[in-house]
């Protein structure tokens, strides 16, 4: 078994705190439906949102989807003046038997267009 880096990333309308945990609550959920992962293969993840989401922190939402037990961790984009703006993103650690070449980053929502390359 391998530890893998799974990236993702979704983008919300607005700062508003229902907006952010719905949206990364899809984005994880994703993440683990996509990859056939189960709680137990996570090994941790980072969250990150642009300095202009500020109502909740994204982790919570992690949470919410019963992941209690898995190290979970927030931080801030750096203010890149010509970024997406409104994006969370997230980089799982999973133990997984899948080769890196079979690992499915997902990218939703508006941030799709951050890689147009990957996103499905």
């Amino acid at each position: 078994m391998a530890v893998r880096a799974i990236r993702g990333a979704t983008q919300v309308d607005a700062d508003e705190r229902e907006q952010v945990l719905e949206a990364t609550r899809e984005l994880v959920q994703t993440v683990i439906d996509r990859n056939g992962l189960a709680s137990e293969d996570l090994i941790s993840i980072l969250f990150t949102a642009t300095p202009d989401l500020v109502s909740e922190f994204p982790a919570l939402a992690a949470r919410e989807l019963g992941l209690g037990d898995v190290p979970l961790m927030c931080a801030t984009e750096i203010a890149v003046p010509h970024a997406l703006p409104r994006v969370l993103r997230l980089m799982a650690h999973v133990a997984t038997d899948r080769p890196r070449s079979e690992v499915q980053h997902v990218y939703l929502r508006g941030a799709v267009a951050l890689r147009k390359d990957i996103a499905q």
